[in-house]
């Protein structure tokens, strides 16, 4: 989608890139070449999330990272060759580039990689991202279940997982956007590890808001 000064893609699995007046974002690189980025902001250490090879083919000297500080050791060797990283923790506001950010907690409820473990526990300070892009509220949900501090949030858009497995499952993602009411609600989480685009359709279908399936 883009407006004058605005143009959002989803791109491969969880990766979104956001142009906004000049500063090009991106949330969660994966499987990208280019161009290179002003802001990166990644989610959570996970491979598919924090991929430095991604994250270093598109950074350059002028590039600022913001990122959990589960990703510190991961990123230590970009400390150099970037403008800065800075680690967040969830409930965290702050400016970066003149964009106002708050970050929410993004964590499983009830997606168990064995007994009682589960993928992405809250512990671990996975992040969701909310931008203010001029008058325009974005989220970025992260890994999460449909958490009680996910669906108090009011934005106009929402990219929302919608794979199941390591997060929402469709339906879970559906009720989750008709709690949240976005002006637009985006599927994400699906297409490279996990998930398909019948996901997507089937959230489509389901959520009682407008969808945009970005492909």
């Amino acid at each position: 989608m883009a407006t004058r000064n605005f143009e959002l893609q989803k791109l491969s699995h969880d990766t979104v890139r956001i142009y906004f007046e000049g500063t090009l974002i991106y949330i969660d690189p994966f499987q990208v070449t280019v161009p290179q980025a002003d802001l990166i902001f990644i989610t959570h250490d996970h491979y598919d999330h924090c991929s430095i090879e991604d994250i270093t083919r598109i950074s350059t000297p002028k590039t600022i990272i913001v990122a959990p500080t589960s990703c510190k050791e991961r990123l230590a060797p970009l400390k150099k060759t970037v403008a800065s990283i800075h680690y967040m923790k969830p409930g965290d506001q702050f400016s970066v580039r003149g964009i106002p950010v708050r970050t929410i907690p993004a964590y499983n409820t009830n997606k168990f990689r064995g007994p009682g473990q589960l993928f992405h526990p809250k512990s671990e300070n996975g992040l969701g991202y909310i931008l203010q892009l001029g008058s325009r509220t974005l989220l970025h949900a992260g890994d999460t279940d449909a958490t009680p501090e996910l669906l108090k949030e009011k934005v106009d858009i929402a990219l929302l997982p919608v794979s199941g497995t390591y997060v929402m499952t469709p339906e879970e993602a559906a009720s989750a956007a008709n709690e949240m009411k976005p002006k637009l609600a985006i599927p994400m989480h699906y297409g490279a590890i996990v998930g398909t685009k019948e996901d997507a359709e089937k959230f489509r279908k389901l959520a009682q808001v407008t969808v945009q399936i970005m492909d």
